[in-house]
């Protein structure tokens, strides 16, 4: 399979993604090891097929999924938070010279 598991829990397509798809409901406060020096803790419960941060994000800053940009962070987005339309805007069908 195309990308990183992790712990059977999430999966991160690229080494570029800036957020992971959970593959399980998970529960707030468990800690997912991306590589050997770095992990995330989860802020809160994220459902299935729902995205986490693996990064901290400030408002604008890309949004990356399966190694594309999928939308901007419209606040701070800390490591560990549900990313989702209450704080990511999409992008995507924006010709790229809309765009912030």
């Amino acid at each position: 399979m195309k990308g990183t598991t992790l712990e059977d829990a999430a999966i991160v397509m690229t080494p570029e993604d800036t957020v992971g798809t959970a593959i399980t409901d998970l529960v707030a406060d468990r800690t997912l090891t991306l590589r050997d020096d770095h992990a995330v803790t989860l802020t809160e419960p994220i459902q299935f097929g729902h995205k986490f941060a693996l990064v901290g994000h400030e408002p604008d800053d890309e949004v990356v999924k399966y190694g594309a940009v999928i939308g901007r962070a419209t606040t701070t987005i800390r490591p560990g938070d549900w990313v989702h339309t209450h704080n990511v805007e999409s992008i995507r069908g924006q010709p790229a010279e809309d765009r912030p």
